[in-house]
């Protein structure tokens, strides 16, 4: 059964944009069809992440009815689906963000998991994301700035009709992270599926402009986001980073060879 996630945060900043990209490969290594949307039609970021900067079509142009959603997939790291929002302003002038609806609507019927990298905030533009998907997943520091705006989220979307299902800590601090998980818990009313620790294999992957559990597989937060891909599909988590990077070179091959032949 297709399960539909808005991963959004109360604050720009927290890391939203690398959770979704590398949640959705950590879900496409586990075996599960997966496509990733950039909903953050004002601040997309999502195919910088997964190196498709260059995308000739986006989301943006299927909001302004220029172009259909097939147009706007694209294949990345082990078959994972991207739908890249658009880098240009004047495509952001012409978007209609009610035309989203429908684009759920037809991308559900194409995978087992659909994550929407949704627009930080409570701005009109994010109100739409926080209804359309089954659940919300909220993306929070363990800072109080990023506390408090996630509960704004939160308020809003229960309000408007939507629910808001986890939260995930990012950029935890190890020694710490019990004691702040619980009190963040508290705080927003919501349980959190797991943490992401500070790890510079996160920046490091960013600036290569790849999701860091491919880049990085055996890296503290890589497991972290195999853990938390597992524990949403409801499948064993694999610690086992040899051979998760062993697949992704065969299917590498398997596509310059189909390539040049």
């Amino acid at each position: 059964m297709i399960r539909a996630y808005t991963i959004t945060s109360g604050k720009g900043g927290t890391g939203k944009t690398i959770v979704t990209a590398n949640l959705g490969v950590a879900l496409a290594q586990h075996g599960r069809e997966t496509c990733v949307v950039d909903t953050d039609i004002g601040l997309a970021n999502l195919g910088l992440v997964l190196g498709l900067s260059e995308a000739p079509v986006t989301l943006n142009d299927v909001l302004a009815g220029e172009a259909p959603i097939l147009d706007a997939i694209y294949e990345g790291p082990y078959g994972l689906r991207v739908v890249p929002g658009g880098l240009s302003l004047e495509g952001f002038r012409n978007v209609d963000p009610e035309r989203l609806i429908d684009v759920v609507r037809d991308l559900t019927d194409r995978c087992d998991y659909l994550l929407l990298d949704a627009p930080a905030g409570i701005g009109p533009d994010a109100v739409v994301t926080l209804t359309v998907a089954d659940e919300v997943l909220l993306v929070v520091n363990p800072e109080i700035a990023s506390i408090v705006d996630a509960v704004k989220v939160r308020v809003l979307a229960e309000t408007i009709g939507g629910t808001v299902g986890w939260a995930i800590l990012n950029r935890a601090t190890p020694e710490k992270n019990d004691r702040i998980r619980q009190r963040v818990e508290r705080a927003l009313g919501v349980s959190i599926i797991g943490s992401i620790p500070e790890d510079p294999c996160v920046r490091e992957a960013s600036a290569a402009r790849m999701p860091v559990v491919v880049r990085s597989p055996a890296s503290k937060s890589s497991k972290a986001f195999r853990r938390i891909a597992a524990s949403l599909a409801g499948i064993p988590i694999e610690e086992n980073p040899e051979e998760v990077q062993e697949r992704f070179v065969e299917r590498l091959a398997r596509v310059l060879f189909r390539r040049e032949t």
